[in-house]
């Protein structure tokens, strides 16, 4: 079987957890078949590997129908394919493209969806509806769905309420414990400059509003003085959050010392050093259908403090592998916390207590560290990936 993986990320060009996901999943099905992969961005030089630009002169229209455009160009050159599976909005119209011209069936992952992501407005303008447009008709269209988690099928069902719900399968999202795995050494911390010496609290994440890092900052104010807090920030969505998340890292280093902010993807080493080594990891998002930070946290034997959303809570468990902190949205479709002072607090609150507990922070490490290691595995990711593929081309 030739399967075509359809994605805008793959390494070198990676910053989220799909670009992880298409990764991981592309290498544990080319030990079991064919796997193609075509992408965007500049040329990659693996073996089985295509990448697409988006035309320059749609570019400048809007960057949604650059990745129109060369998602065409994607679907075209998927001849000879027995099954195409798309990742993201970026690439699932490509896919479902590639399904109509070459006769084949389609598969799109969601790792997220566009309509309760509203804050992409920001980021898109008036391309957000076109990349509504692209998941809507990819998704009504597609002969599988995958759901990275049973709360992300959900959400699938509810948008679009004319999909068949046998058509949309939950696998979640795995993790790879040979690389994600304890790293006790401190050279990362004494490159960016955190005092090994003293607790820290990490964040790793995009800096955007569905990851919520304006909500820790803001529970920051509240936080143990004896603790560090340290950023690693991915690029801004937009120069309106970037700016203020800056303001407010600004304001926070004029309150407290040891507020320490990376910016820019991190290499493996540097980030397994400094998840293993953090005494409080933290995921504040506001939307988060799977959250496979979380499982790399946990997978280095570290506590984790997350707002109890998504498919998060089928990732953490509360009072076991970390706390889960809960979350209220406003009832006008942004997806902003009904109370966001009170979400601070409880942020604070939840980070405090393993603070004063490393006891307690180490128990939930252990046990994160085992549940990730016997409930997640890409291996096993592929093989249900693989099952729902045969489903639909009667593959044996």
């Amino acid at each position: 079987m030739r399967v075509d993986l359809l994605t805008r990320e793959y390494p070198p060009e990676v910053y989220g957890g799909a670009g992880v996901h298409a990764t991981e999943l592309t290498r544990a099905l080319r030990r079991l078949i064919d796997v193609r992969v075509r992408c965007f961005g500049a040329e990659r030089a693996e073996h089985g590997t295509t990448a697409y630009s988006a035309p320059a002169d749609l570019v400048a229209g809007n960057p949604a129908l650059g990745f129109l455009g060369a998602g065409l160009r994607m679907a075209d050159e998927c001849t000879g394919a027995d099954l195409v599976h798309s990742h993201t909005w970026y690439a699932n119209t490509a896919g479902h493209v590639a399904a109509r011209l070459h006769g084949i069936p389609h598969v799109m992952t969601a790792h997220s969806l566009e309509p309760l992501r509203p804050w992409k407005a920001e980021q898109l303008g008036s391309g957000y509806g076109l990349s509504r447009w692209m998941e809507r008709t990819s998704a009504l269209g597609a002969d599988g769905l995958i759901a990275v988690s049973r709360a992300m099928r959900q959400d699938i069902l509810d948008v679009y309420p004319e999909i068949d719900p046998a058509r949309v399968h939950v696998i979640h999202n795995g993790i790879d414990t040979g690389v994600f795995q304890p790293d006790d050494s401190t050279a990362a911390l004494e490159r960016y400059g955190v005092d090994p010496d003293r607790p820290y609290v990490l964040f790793v994440g995009r800096v955007t509003r569905q990851k919520g890092l304006q909500h820790l900052l803001r529970a920051a104010f509240h936080l143990a003085p004896e603790a560090q807090l340290v950023l690693c920030c991915g690029q801004p969505d937009t120069p309106e959050i970037a700016a203020e998340v800056a303001h407010l890292v600004e304001e926070l280093s004029r309150t407290r010392t040891g507020v320490v902010r990376i910016d820019g993807m991190l290499d493996g080493s540097s980030v397994r050093q400094l998840l293993t080594r953090a005494a409080v990891f933290v995921c504040p998002s506001l939307y988060e259908p799977m959250g496979i930070v979380n499982l790399e946290a946990m997978a280095c034997g570290t506590a984790v403090v997350a707002t109890e959303v998504g498919g998060i809570p089928e990732v953490v468990e509360h009072d076991r592998t970390g706390l889960l902190v809960g979350y209220e949205p406003r009832p006008d479709g942004t997806g902003e916390p009904a109370d966001p002072e009170g979400l601070a607090r409880a942020l604070a609150d939840a980070v405090n207590r393993l603070l004063a507990d490393p006891g307690l922070a180490a128990k939930f490490g252990a046990a994160g560290q085992e549940r990730a290691r016997d409930v997640f595995s890409w291996d096993q990711v592929a093989r249900r990936t693989l099952d729902v593929y045969r489903s639909l081309t009667g593959a044996v």
